[in-house]
C-alpha cells in the first residue's frame, strides 16, 4: 500500500469515529421521522378517494416544465442503490458493518429512500404522468450506473457529496415554492421537508470534509481542485427514455430546470463558493506548493465561472418528455 493510500486509510479511521460520534446530530431517529404516509392520502380512511380527487386536481395546474423537474428529481432520488453500492465502494474505511462509514451509509440511504417513495406515490396519484415510462427511466438509470468521476477516494466523494447535497436542496426547494405557485400545497409541503433532508445531510458530509481538511489539508485541497476542474455532474446524467442513448434525456431535463430557475449555473457558482467559504479555503495554512498551487485556482475559480453563467441563454427547445402523460 502506497504512502497516500495508507495516510487516507488513518484519515478515514478518523473521521469514521467522529461520524459515529454525530450520528444523532445529522440523522434523524427512525421512530420519530417523517414517512410518505404523513402526506399522502390513506388508504384506510373513509375519505381516501375525495383526498385522491382533491390530489389530483391540485397537480392539474402544475406547468409542464414543473412535472418534467419533479419527475427527473424523483427518478434521481429512487436510483438510491447505485449510490450506496458507490458509497460502499470507497476506499480506505473499516468493513465492519458496525463501523462508522458502512452505518452511516446505510443510515443515511434509510432517510434518502423516503424522499423516492414519497415523491413516486404523488405521482403515481396524481394522474398526470405515464407511470410505465418513468418506470423505464427509473431502473435504466439504475442498471446504467453512472461515473461522478470521484473514483473510490473518500475525499473526492466528501467533496461530491457535500456539493450534491446542497444542489438537491436548492432543487427541491425552489419546486416547493413553484409548487405553491401552482396551488398545490401539498406537492410544496412534501419538497419543503425533503429540501430540508437534503440540508442537514449537506451540513454533515461538510463537516466530515472539514475534519479531513484538519489532518490532511494538502491531499484535500488537491482532491477539490481536481472535482472542480472536472466539474461536477448530477446523479443523474445518465438519464434517459426508451428509445434514447444514456444521457440524451438528462440535457431536456437540465434544459427544463434552468427555464424554471429550480437549478441554474449561476447555482453551481453559489454552491461553490459557499464550499469556500465554509471550509475557509482561502485562509487554510500548512500547505505546500502543490496545495498552494490547488488553492489559487480553486479561489479563482467561481468569479470566472460566474462570467460565463451570467452570458448564458435559457434554453427554448420544446421537449415533450414521454413520462407525462397527455
Amino acid at each position: 500500500m502506497s504512502f497516500f493510500a495508507d495516510k487516507r486509510r488513518e484519515v478515514m479511521l478518523h473521521i469514521e469515529k467522529y461520524m459515529l460520534e454525530s450520528m444523532g446530530t445529522y440523522l434523524k431517529p427512525i421512530d420519530i421521522n417523517w414517512q410518505p404516509s404523513d402526506f399522502l392520502p390513506d388508504s384506510t380512511s373513509e375519505t381516501f378517494y375525495q383526498d385522491v380527487r382533491i390530489l389530483r386536481d391540485n397537480a392539474k395546474d402544475l406547468s409542464y416544465d414543473l412535472v418534467a423537474v419533479l419527475i427527473g428529481d424523483t427518478i434521481t432520488e429512487e436510483a438510491l442503490p447505485t449510490y450506496e453500492s458507490w458509497l460502499a465502494m470507497v476506499d480506505g474505511h473499516s468493513r465492519d458493518e458496525e463501523g462508522g462509514w458502512m452505518k452511516w451509509v446505510r443510515h443515511w440511504t434509510a432517510e434518502e429512500n423516503r424522499h423516492g417513495d414519497l415523491l413516486n406515490k404523488y405521482l403515481y396519484l396524481s394522474g398526470r404522468v405515464d407511470m410505465r415510462q418513468m418506470e423505464i427511466s427509473t431502473q435504466y438509470l439504475i442498471a446504467d450506473g453512472f461515473d461522478i468521476g470521484t473514483g473510490h477516494d473518500p475525499y473526492r466523494n466528501f467533496i461530491y457529496t457535500s456539493f450534491q447535497e446542497l444542489a438537491t436542496n436548492v432543487s427541491h426547494r425552489r419546486v416547493a415554492s413553484l409548487a405553491k405557485k401552482d396551488g398545490d400545497t401539498l406537492l410544496s409541503r412534501m419538497c419543503g421537508v425533503i429540501a430540508s433532508d437534503e440540508a442537514r445531510h449537506a451540513k454533515a458530509y461538510k463537516d466530515f470534509m472539514n475534519r479531513i481538511f484538519e489532518v490532511d489539508p494538502n491531499e484535500a485541497m488537491l482532491a477539490f481542485e481536481d472535482m472542480m476542474r472536472k466539474k461536477i455532474v448530477m446523479p443523474a446524467h445518465f438519464l434517459r427514455e426508451v428509445g434514447l442513448k444514456i444521457g440524451q434525456t438528462f440535457g431536456h431535463f437540465t434544459d427544463a430546470a434552468q427555464r424554471l430557475g429550480v437549478y441554474t449555473a449561476i447555482d453551481y457558482v453559489e454552491i461553490m463558493q459557499q464550499l469556500i467559504e465554509d471550509w475557509k479555503i482561502e485562509g487554510m495554512r500548512d500547505l505546500n506548493e502543490a496545495g498552494e498551487k490547488a488553492r489559487d485556482y480553486i479561489m479563482a475559480l467561481p468569479s470566472r465561472l460566474l462570467r460565463v453563467a451570467e452570458r448564458m441563454k435559457n434554453p427554448t427547445i420544446d421537449y415533450k418528455f414521454t413520462w407525462i402523460a397527455g
